[in-house]
């Protein structure tokens, strides 16, 4: 299980990487086929999918509401980029699943309904804020910061609770968090952001010294990282499911290993803009 849990950890960080490092059609595509997959592993999870109740896999119509609003939220996002497009499409996708749902009714619950715009809100409009943290001014430098506050606070607050982990704050919740692993966790990805903004962003920035305000950016990402996390954690726990899906070995889901980077995502994007930009 390590050995095959590392590899895909290698793979998915050098697609990470590749993507994000070009930016434009490939992240787009990428993100947007990360999406519908998060979607589809929420509503799952959520019982939105008819697969939960008349034990078929197939999508259901407030799915496929979902998943078209999801193709023309990235086509907007890459082909417009306008605010008022994005937006004029989240709610066009809510109208959509509502219309099926009062179109077919009673066939779909309101819990359903709910849980297809959730699902639509949470994981493919919050992860579309990697897309644009990299194509804003400077993206190429400041979206990495993204990656350091969520896998980065992983990575550091694993290590540091295995070492010297011992208060136990959300035993119900995730048992193997430490409060110690917790504040090792924020303080990691502050002192990662800032050997990364000492040593390649203020390049980007030569009459700024802001190698400390990259080391806020991603302690502030880091404490979201760790909610977005549990939150992750407490719908499983709210349904009584394991993993979100199996589609990485090792991992999970797309939910499972991308719980963190979504709500890292929006943060980043919009502390950037007020303190960098």
């Amino acid at each position: 299980m390590f050995w095959t849990r590392l590899a895909s950890g290698i793979v998915l960080l050098i697609i990470a990487i590749g993507s994000i490092s070009y930016g434009r059609a490939p992240l787009a595509a990428l993100l947007c086929l990360v999406s519908l997959a998060a979607f589809r592993e929420l509503t799952k999870a959520l019982k939105c999918a008819d697969g939960e109740k008349s034990g078929t896999r197939m999508p259901n119509g407030l799915e496929w509401a979902g998943f078209s609003g999801i193709a023309a939220y990235y086509a907007l996002l890459y082909f417009a980029g306008e605010d008022t497009f994005l937006l004029m499409c989240i709610v066009g996708t809510f109208l959509a699943v509502m219309f099926v749902y009062v179109l077919a009714f009673p066939k779909y619950s309101a819990d359903q309904a709910v849980a297809a715009v959730f699902s639509f809100l949470y994981a493919p409009v919050l992860l579309s804020f990697v897309y644009r943290t990299r194509m804003a001014p400077q993206g190429i430098y400041t979206v990495w910061m993204i990656l350091i506050s969520s896998w980065g606070c992983d990575t550091c607050a694993y290590a540091v609770g295995k070492l010297i982990g011992r208060k136990k704050i959300f035993p119900a919740l995730s048992p193997k968090k430490s409060l110690e692993g917790c504040v090792g966790g924020v303080l990691g990805a502050a002192l990662l952001g800032w050997l990364y903004g000492f040593f390649f962003v203020e390049k980007a920035f030569p009459d700024q010294t802001i190698a400390w305000m990259i080391a806020v950016i991603c302690a502030v990402g880091a404490v979201m990282s760790m909610a977005g996390d549990l939150a992750a954690s407490a719908i499983k726990r709210n349904h009584n499911i394991k993993d979100y899906g199996k589609l990485i070995p090792g991992h999970g889901g797309i939910m499972d290993r991308f719980d963190s980077m979504i709500v890292t995502a929006p943060m980043t994007y919009f502390l950037t803009l007020f303190m960098l930009l």
